[in-house]
């Protein structure tokens, strides 16, 4: 089978296709046909290999050269263990080297796709909806009629961030660039800021939920748009944008959630966990037609490099999906217009 590899640290161009070993499945296991995966903020991250992180991957090159954790497929085959799920099965979930033909995990890393989503947009889903989800709802504890903004509306996990906010009852205000502001509406944004002509955190208006993608504003210009009550929320850390300028501003709330118990209750900081019984949420919510995953461009799994490249310029609206379907041009161009 094919499948993406990382075989070294660096950037977008040490990946590489390659022809590997088709896995099988465990007695607890799935084997999923890959039709689609996504890329997140985190696989560029792990590409990289911060010194700290390479504690854990690998000193000098990754002990785990799989790549990709978000997919989406048709399971071909599962253990004996196995009972939720049987061959044919069409499911999204995580799985290490998502990007490939196939993949094997647990039954419990992965839950049924809703009939009305694709499996483009399925593979949208895991990281940046269970981030969006775990943000608004355990750590900013979101409720119905409250002001919630989302700083950062226009990219993966905003796009969930905001449609989520919505299915929660929320009021929500989406921050973006110019170019963006029809798309917030369109997924149900009650007001649009447009972030090149105004700051939010200059108004006068007072949120109880700040869901923050981008931590380019301090401490104290955050806290001052909250209501006494309020929570914001730094979605992975705040750190979702790839320029060396904000992790000053990153390391400044790390440092304030250390020296300060009030700031500690008013900024939530947190990576999300994945868990079948948040996908399942995500899942009834994509049934229900209240959340609708966005995907700005596919690529082809032999433009993986490619499609991570575009992903950390830091422009994408909505998701950035590779599809696993080389072998039929026509097949993936008429995709791609869609």
């Amino acid at each position: 089978m094919k499948a993406i590899r990382k075989c070294d640290y660096g950037s977008a161009e040490v990946l590489a296709l390659q022809e590997v070993e088709k896995p099988t499945p465990t007695d607890n296991q799935i084997l999923v046909q890959v039709r689609a995966a996504s890329l997140n903020a985190a696989d560029g991250h792990l590409l990289r290999g911060a010194p700290p992180m390479r504690l854990l991957t690998g000193l000098r090159k990754p002990k785990d050269t799989r790549f990709g954790i978000d997919c989406a497929g048709t399971v071909e085959a599962v253990g004996k263990n196995v009972t939720q799920f049987k061959p044919g099965d069409e499911v999204f979930g995580v799985a290490k080297g998502a990007i490939g033909e196939y993949v094997t995990a647990p039954e419990r890393a992965f839950v049924a796709k809703p009939d009305n989503i694709t499996f483009e947009q399925a593979a949208a889903v895991p990281v940046a909806g269970l981030t969006a989800l775990q943000g608004l709802r355990d750590q900013g504890k979101i409720q119905p009629a409250q002001k919630v903004v989302v700083n950062g509306a226009s990219g993966g996990v905003g796009t969930f961030a905001v449609q989520i906010s919505k299915a929660f009852g929320a009021e929500v205000t989406a921050v973006c660039s110019p170019r963006n502001l029809d798309q917030a509406r369109s997924m149900g944004a009650d007001h649009v800021i447009d972030y090149t002509k105004e700051d939010f955190t200059q108004g006068e208006e007072r949120y109880d939920v700040i869901f923050d993608n981008v931590a380019n504003h301090s401490i104290a210009e955050r806290r001052r748009v909250l209501t006494p009550n309020g929570i914001c929320v730094l979605a992975g850390m705040g750190s979702a944008g790839k320029h060396e300028g904000q992790w000053p501003r990153i390391m400044g709330s790390l440092k304030a959630f250390v020296v300060s118990p009030f700031i500690a209750n008013k900024f939530k900081g947190f990576i999300a966990k994945l868990n079948k019984p948040d996908l399942t949420v995500l899942r009834d919510l994509m049934q229900e037609g209240k959340v609708t995953p966005v995907i700005d461009r596919r690529y082809p799994m032999a433009e993986t490099a490619e499609a991570l490249r575009y992903l950390e310029e830091g422009h994408a609206r909505g998701k950035v999906v590779v599809t696993m379907i080389e072998s039929n041009p026509a097949e993936f161009a008429q995709r791609a217009q869609r």
